[in-house]
């Protein structure tokens, strides 16, 4: 049996955490400081390298957020019920 890779997980558990309307904020803002904070899993002075993780994560976040918007204008609700019309668990788009 094939183990999930580092990668996979990653992303799992991100695209979990996006989707819980108690933690979303909370996740956009610690991925946005992450972004502009010096420390970094890879620094941002070695050339490429330290730009990878940044790029990771900007992916994560916006295809999650583009994917949550889509969801929200096919089922038609409104910005009163945008939390609880995405707290579904979706298909990734491939």
């Amino acid at each position: 049996m094939k183990q999930p890779s580092l990668f996979k997980l990653f992303q799992d558990a991100f695209r979990q955490g996006i989707r819980h309307p108690k933690y979303r904020w909370a996740l956009i803002a610690g991925t946005l400081f992450y972004l502009v904070s010096p420390l970094d899993i890879a620094p941002d002075v070695l050339p490429i390298v330290g730009w990878i993780d940044d790029g990771v994560l900007v992916t994560f976040l916006i295809s999650e957020v583009c994917q949550l918007m889509l969801e929200n204008k096919k089922n038609g609700t409104s910005e009163e019920t945008f939390e609880a019309a995405i707290d579904i668990e979706a298909n990734p788009v491939v």
